[in-house]
């Protein structure tokens, strides 16, 4: 009786450290397993399984939407973050991924959870073709308004890629900073290497407003990242304004 609890422990702890590559030869060597706990864990397994290939296919289908619309060659992904904040600068991101290794996960930097973020920016640094980031800082955005700022930014960010793009795509409206730029509404979640820009442009800067948040204590700069929380809110009320804060962005929030 304890062989058949350990073994039916074992199969359990299998079917849960299983790789996705592994689930289905394991599903279909324990399905006559009739133990219930087995079973219980078999069910799981399964539902792991479909999940991941419903997964996967999402972001397959990323990589097809990227040379859909990029065509073949150096497909070059631009987003960025921060236009929102009122403090900290505008960072953007500019990324070329291959065809290989698939990076599975991909996805909007909204939609991912801050460790899922680091994790993904670990394997596009990686693997990507070319990485380029630029950032405006909040003086530069206060003198050109954001507009301008946007638009510097990711020409610059698509400069640093030191690349010869055969195809730049925007996430959102167009933008002219490139002769084959290409420009998708909501491309963070649906073009691969869209979604790769907007995961570098977001750990970039929320690595940035965390080290602020040690020179500037009391704006909460770790937890808000430089947008209107609450908390950053009354500490400008408090406090005043850093020489990080966007002056023309925060003048609603200053005591009279």
């Amino acid at each position: 009786m304890s062989e058949q609890k350990e073994s039916a422990q074992a199969r359990i702890q299998a079917l849960r450290s299983a790789s996705f590559e592994q689930l289905p030869d394991l599903c279909e060597r324990y399905k006559a397993d009739e133990r219930k706990q087995v079973q219980k864990a078999l069910s799981t397994a399964c539902r792991r399984y479909e999940r991941e290939v419903h997964e996967r296919k999402r972001v397959l289908a990323m990589y097809d939407l990227m040379h859909k619309i990029g065509g073949s060659g150096i497909i070059v992904g631009v987003d960025e973050v921060g236009r929102g904040a009122v403090a900290g600068p505008l960072t953007v991101a500019a990324v070329a991924l291959p065809d290989e290794p698939i990076i599975w996960g991909l996805n909007d930097s909204k939609k991912l959870s801050p460790q899922r973020r680091e994790e993904l920016a670990v394997q596009i640094a990686d693997c990507a073709i070319a990485i380029g980031i630029a950032h405006i800082e909040n003086t530069s955005i206060d003198a050109a308004g954001m507009a301008v700022s946007l638009r510097m930014a990711m020409k610059q960010a698509v400069e640093e890629t030191h690349s010869v793009p055969d195809a730049v795509l925007v996430d959102g409206n167009p933008m002219h900073i490139h002769p084959r730029e290409h420009a998708l509404v909501k491309g963070d979640a649906r073009v691969a290497c869209i979604a790769a820009a907007s995961i570098v442009a977001k750990v970039t800067r929320d690595a940035l407003m965390v080290a602020f948040d040690a020179q500037y204590p009391g704006y909460h700069f770790a937890e808000s990242k430089g947008y209107a929380s609450p908390d950053h809110i009354a500490a400008i009320q408090k406090l005043g304004l850093t020489p990080l804060h966007r002056r023309s962005f925060c003048q609603n929030f200053l005591n009279n």
